[in-house]
């Protein structure tokens, strides 16, 4: 018996040891260019057991016994699963996701993951674009996302960039998407002088601090944004620290060199002095033969030989040289992350005068108090300033130079030449300041509770403060200053402040279905203080500031606020994991409508259909991913004044004495304005997702337009709120990318492509803008005029067509009618990319296009009016008429007459374009050889902005839109298509390093 059970213990030691735990330690690296990858989770399969790896890629676990399989998972990664097969050594790479179908999309009030969204969300690659630099993180998007247009307005720095999701919905507010950072409505409105162009708020977003860019498109996605949802939104979460992350330090640095994309020629002295000669002895200003000695004799000279010959766009432009460095830091453990970044920019514009440097400081923390409570807290503080110069319909502008006489001489004993035939805006760009400075801070604070399984509490404070500063001189020498100098000072403060309180439900039941809930509600609230002075009439240039000024200029304050309080609710479920269903439901108050419209309802249900995990599709290897999705909501816009409903009434003066004079009709029945959207897409996949892509098509209707309705000047008011009108957008939106090569070298493509089409359904009666139109059956912002109709090739006439539709043309500009010549809007826009890797080296060239709109030359009648004035001309001008039987389109050079020089659609372009929007080149050091230095990763790189540029527009640059001068949102949402001494974009190269210890 003894030895019976001395057998049986031995048996048990000997089985004991045979499953102790084993262990097996390897390293995870990326395919893509063999780096050590950290932070990834490693797990024995069917398990709990689990661990992360090092700074290095290296981990170690301890599988239990029976474990047959690790799987390894990282984000942007395709998960791998490797068999164990009894090794205690196991080295993996991963893949990059080729379609990220589990991918998590940031939405409102919460995550999902991609394969459960059954709306329309474009997620942004944004480690790809942060490897490409981009005067600011919006026009880095430019040719990325389908139904997302970008335009710069000029290529000046710090200003106004143009964004509209799926078209223009509104005619009197804001056509802008909603920017959410972080969980917090920020400020997004130009909030310089209405004299110049408008700034940029968006500006002020340190592009390397971002982690993630999504943009709701469809109803579905943004209704639970209700009233503010319209145009789309922008969700940005900036970076944090991960839950056992390594400590890392990074470091950047670039250096840019830029110039014109595309520069106009001009006439030299020889060929301005003979057109403008010649247009004299037509119109008799001069007899016949002694034209050109005239022209030059209002110069100031006797021959043409003393004459300089000088090019004005050498002294607009320069070759301009930028900078941009930052330095940041992010880790965690289990119970705290960070992220702390700082970067400084220095910029130079190509156009002399305009310069801007931006300082940014952000320090985001998270900390788990609990095993239920998680708390963080974010802080960003920015400073910035804008050195900018005046717009573009004032001769104090750079551009304008072009305007200037060949023969004048820039400059005179180092002195800015003074008799021009115009004001010589160097005078100007030397003496005169005008600096816009920016102090904002973003803050937020949150807090995370558990409250039972699957209940979660969110709460949310956040904090925009923005405080600007607009200082300007004019000195004594200008035009604008004389005769003594003046000085203005604008400060415009905003304090803006939201709060949101919400519960999220999530539980699964039975194993099919799966149930999401988010209810809560959001209080915001924004006040704005303007404020403004001037003075004039100072002692000397040396004193600058209003306090030495001997009289006053200007003075002027101005208060506002608006509010909103609103609930919300989403629910999405899932069955059998294929079938999806979503709702949402928002009510919006706001103190800007009536008393009787304070609240707006505004919903959106939608459906999906995950057809690739159908068992019909379970035996087929071709299509790997398929789903479709369609949508249904309203959503709204109150981006309008604070109190448009209401009657105002303003202090002033009559008769020396204090008066109140009433300055805004009431509108007690001022609503929302909503718009309805229907959206069907297919997301789908091939060959396990190599070639992968979505397609979208949707309709819009807005209805209840709000609209500032102009009124008879004897009622005593220019405009009144109100909600009249129509407006539609549809369209189609496709993109797909393809992974065609795999393995050490790599190649992607990807293509995105999407046409809107715009139209005004009803309006109350047609408004005009400068040269744009709205009416009712034609796209917002239509080209109205008359339509030119060429040269009369008997007597170099200009002529115009009578009447729309009809052949019959006059030279008599009075007798034609105005009417619809052309459209700004595009038909198609789009972007390729492909991108190139081998080993540590990287290739990516992308080429972004607008297809099918108008451009109208503003400036055609100074610049390209057949010599009809002092301008100079461009070259095409020399094409001109001069006797019978000359076939040409431009008429006869007649000083002074108009022949042709009135506004009409001689000046309408086609404003398409393609350009090689960036290329760039980098090459990560290796391993092996960084590492000595005590380096994690060494990437230095080449890249080039706006590189070649194809077009048929004839100036400059084809990617611009002059906003005017005391502009309103109306205006600015109709006036596009127009070129008016608008600065070209710029083309810059780019040289940089980034440094990770």
């Amino acid at each position: 018996m003894k030895k019976i059970t001395f057998i049986i213990i031995c048996l048990l030691i000997f089985n004991l040891s045979n499953a102790q735990v084993q262990t097996i330690t390897g390293k995870v690296t990326s395919s893509d260019d063999g780096l050590p990858l950290p932070g990834v989770t490693v797990v024995a399969e069917g398990t709990t057991i689990g661990t992360v790896t090092n700074a290095d890629g290296y981990y170690e676990i301890q599988p239990p016994a029976g474990s047959r399989s690790l799987k390894f998972t990282f984000i942007g990664k395709k998960t791998q699963t490797v068999d164990i097969n009894g090794r205690t050594s196991i080295n993996v790479q991963l893949e990059d996701e080729a379609v990220g179908v589990d991918e998590v999309i940031v939405v409102g009030f919460g995550q999902q993951v991609k394969s459960d969204i059954t709306g329309s969300i474009a997620k942004l690659d944004v480690e790809s674009l942060q490897k490409v630099p981009a005067p600011s993180f919006e026009s880095s998007l430019q040719g990325k996302t389908p139904g997302v247009f970008i335009e710069k307005s000029s290529g000046k720095l710090g200003e106004g960039i143009k964004i509209r999701v799926r078209g223009t919905s509104s005619l009197s507010a804001s056509n802008q998407p909603l920017y959410v950072v972080d969980g917090m409505i920020i400020t997004t409105e130009d909030q310089g002088t209405l004299t110049n162009h408008p700034t940029n708020p968006i500006a002020d977003l340190n592009f390397d601090d971002i982690e993630s860019i999504q943009i709701l498109k469809d109803a579905s996605a943004a209704a639970i944004y209700g009233s503010r949802g319209s145009n789309g939104v922008v969700i940005i979460t900036t970076k944090t620290g991960r839950t056992n992350q390594p400590s890392r330090i990074n470091f950047s640095y670039s250096r840019s060199y830029s110039e014109p994309t595309i520069v106009t020629d001009f006439l030299n002295t020889e060929e301005y002095v003979e057109l403008i000669g010649e247009s004299m002895e037509n119109a008799q200003w001069a007899d016949s033969g002694q034209g050109e000695a005239q022209i030059l004799s209002w110069g100031g000279y006797e021959s043409i030989e003393e004459a300089p010959n000088t090019n004005w766009n050498d002294h607009a432009f320069r070759n301009a040289v930028s900078s941009s460095a930052s330095l940041s830091s992010q880790g965690g453990n289990e119970s705290s992350q960070y992220y702390f970044g700082f970067s400084y920019d220095d910029q130079e514009a190509i156009l002399i005068g305009n310069d801007y440097e931006r300082f940014s400081g952000r320090l985001n923390l998270n900390h788990k108090v609990s095993e239920r409570v998680d708390l963080g807290a974010k802080f960003n503080f920015v400073k910035s300033d804008l050195y900018r110069v005046s717009n573009d319909n004032a001769f104090a502008t750079p551009m304008q130079l072009i305007a200037q006489a060949p023969f004048f001489p820039a400059f005179v004993d180092g002195e800015p030449y003074g008799d021009t035939f115009y004001y010589n805006g160097l005078i100007s760009h030397k003496y005169d300041r005008n600096d816009t400075r920016t102090y904002r801070t973003f803050a937020n604070a949150f807090a995370r509770i558990k409250m039972t399984k699957g209940l979660t509490f969110h709460s949310l404070f956040g904090v925009d403060n923005l405080n600007q500063r607009e200082d300007q001189y004019r000195s004594r020498k200008t035009d604008d200053g004389s005769p003594a100098g003046k000085s203005y000072l604008r400060n415009s403060n905003i304090f803006n402040w939201t709060f949101d309180n919400y519960l999220n439900y999530t539980q699964n039941f039975n194993e099919v279905h799966k149930l999401e809930i988010v209810a809560g509600n959001s209080l915001q609230k924004s006040e704005q203080f303007i404020s403004r002075t001037g003075g004039k009439t100072f002692p000397s240039d040396e004193f600058q500031t209003i306090a030495s000024a001997a009289e006053n200029d200007d003075f002027y304050s101005f208060a506002t606020s608006y509010s909103y309080m609103s609930l919300f609710s989403r629910a999405n479920y899932k069955y059998a994991g294929k079938y999806l269903l979503a709702a949402s439901y928002r009510i919006d108050g706001s103190s800007k409508f009536g008393a009787d419209n304070r609240y707006g309802n505004f919903y959106s249900g939608s459906a999906g259909w995950l057809i690739s995990e159908e068992a019909f599709m379970l035996n087929q290897e071709i299509v790997s991913y398929l789903k479709l999705r369609a949508s249904y909501g309203l959503t709204g816009n109150s981006e309008i004044g604070n109190f448009g409903s209401r009657g105002l009434y303003e202090g002033s003066s009559y008769a020396g004495k204090p008066a109140i004079r009433p300055s805004q009709l009431a509108n007690p029945d001022l609503s929302w304005e909503t718009t309805a959207q229907t959206d069907i897409g297919l997301d789908f996949g091939f060959f396990k997702n190599r070639i992968n892509g979505e397609i979208d098509f949707y309709y819009k209707k807005t209805s209840d337009l709000l609209l500032n309705r102009l009124l008879p000047y004897t009622t005593g008011f220019a405009s009144i709120t109100e909600n009249v009108g129509e407006l539609e957008n549809k369209g189609v939106e496709f993109s797909i990318n393809s992974n065609n090569l795999t393995g050490d070298l790599k190649w992607n493509t990807s293509l995105n492509l999407a046409t809107n089409k715009n139209k005004v359904l009803n309006i109350v009666s047609p408004m005009t803008f400068g040269r744009n139109r709205v009416e009712e059956g034609q796209p917002i912002g239509v080209l109205y005029m008359k339509k030119y109709a060429g040269v009369d090739p008997e007597n170099g006439d200009a002529l115009y067509y009578l009447e729309k539709g009809s052949d019959e043309t006059t030279n008599n500009y009075s007798q034609a009618a105005d009417m619809v010549v052309g459209d700004p809007n595009p038909d198609w826009y789009g972007g390729l990319e492909n991108f190139f890797s081998y080993k540590g080296i990287d290739l990516k060239i992308l080429f972004q296009f607008v297809y099918g709109n108008d451009m109208y030359n503003e400036a055609g009648r100074f610049m390209s009016a057949n010599g009809d004035w002092v301008d100079n001309q461009t070259k095409d001008q020399m094409n001109r008429w001069q006797q019978a039987g000359d076939i040409t389109d431009v008429p006869q050079a007649r000083f002074g007459e108009s022949n042709g020089t009135r506004p009409s659609s001689r000046w309408i372009y086609d404003g398409s374009y393609l350009r090689l929007k960036n290329l760039t080149l980098g090459y990560n050091l290796p391993t092996k050889l960084i590492s000595k230095a005590g380096l994690y990763k060494v990437r230095i790189y080449a890249s080039g902005l706006n590189i070649m540029t194809w077009t048929n527009f004839p100036l400059y640059d084809p990617e611009v839109n002059s906003a005017g001068t005391n502009r309103t949102q109306t205006s600015s949402n109709i006036q596009q298509g127009i070129w008016y001494y608008s600065t070209p974009q710029a083309k810059s190269y780019t040289f940089g390093i980034k440094i990770t210890f």
